[in-house]
């Protein structure tokens, strides 16, 4: 194909791609302004119904476990994690230092949604018992376990999160991996692993994943769920910080799926995303002030408010 024509059929494809990518990232506007990642009203979980192996129990003690600090370590995973601070426009995105109060959350979730068998990393680096875990999860197929549930916790032994980040779930070990300190990070993570718990054909439904597009179910379920719980159980800084996040977060998936060669639909998927997100976030309602209590009225030392 000579020079002449290349530049013909650019100058004929390029105006009905970006019509295309514009039109996707409208209707992404229009599925987040409307509330197409939140639920309306959120729904607890519960143990009597979720499809979980037994084994995981006795392997799952403790439930939350956190790294020892390793500044070299960590201050390298800071530094590799500028691209996603800056994406999210978030310092504390992959800073592996995780709080009490990121913790506290995940902790809340889990019990409220009464999903005892899942374990949770705070930046943490253990893939001895990860191996583990992996055989003792005969909630998922052996032959998906064995397959892409080898290659999954292969990944994370030779490219540990503690040095690389990238906060995830992993359904074939039934364990979130956590290196953000974002509350609303770690509940979207738990929010896969209650999608998975519900789901007949584990292994199918992340196989299901890796197909392109398709990913945008799964992460539209989490994110509902995690923005649902918030405004549940959450106070309004803690809802707004997670529009203000997980719209975004939404929004590179959106834009991976377009898969367009300048990286437009990326960046216009995360912008829309970002506005979106605090759009939504603007019109959460302030916290009700306290009531004062009056000195007599005053609880006597050792009892609880």
């Amino acid at each position: 194909m000579t020079l002449h024509r290349l530049t013909e059929l650019q100058s004929v494809l390029r105006p009905r791609w970006c019509r295309a990518v514009l039109q996707r990232l409208l209707l992404l506007c229009c599925l987040l302004l409307s509330g197409g990642c939140a639920t309306q009203s959120y729904s607890c979980g519960s143990a009597a119904v979720w499809k979980t192996a037994p084994e995981l129990a006795a392997i799952t003690h403790p439930q939350i476990e956190r790294g020892k600090p390793r500044p070299v370590i960590d201050g390298f995973g800071w530094v590799w994690g500028i691209p996603a601070k800056l994406i999210l426009f978030d310092r504390r995105v992959e800073n592996h230092a995780v709080s009490r109060e990121t913790e506290n959350a995940i902790a809340a979730y889990l019990q409220s949604n009464e999903l005892d068998t899942v374990k949770v990393r705070l930046n943490q680096y253990r893939p001895g018992d990860d191996w583990k875990r992996l055989v003792a999860n005969k909630s998922v197929g052996a032959g998906w376990r064995y397959t892409l549930g080898v290659l999954s916790v292969a990944g994370e032994t030779l490219l540990p999160g503690r040095l690389f980040g990238g906060d995830h779930y992993n359904p074939f070990t039934n364990t979130i991996h956590v290196y953000s300190d974002v509350p609303a990070i770690a509940i979207h993570e738990g929010g896969h692993s209650k999608d998975f718990a519900g789901r007949t054909w584990k292994g199918t439904w992340a196989a299901a994943y890796l197909i392109p597009g398709v990913s945008l179910f799964h992460e539209s379920i989490a994110t509902g769920d995690a923005i649902g719980w918030l405004r549940e159980y959450g106070d309004a800084e803690a809802q707004r910080e997670g529009y203000n996040i997980l719209y975004p977060a939404y929004g590179t998936y959106v834009g991976s799926a377009i898969g367009d060669p300048w990286g437009i639909g990326y960046i216009g998927g995360v912008l829309v995303g970002h506005a979106a997100g605090r759009w939504k976030s603007a019109r959460v309602p302030d916290d009700p002030p306290q009531e004062m209590v009056a000195p007599d009225d005053a609880p006597e030392s050792g009892e609880s408010v």
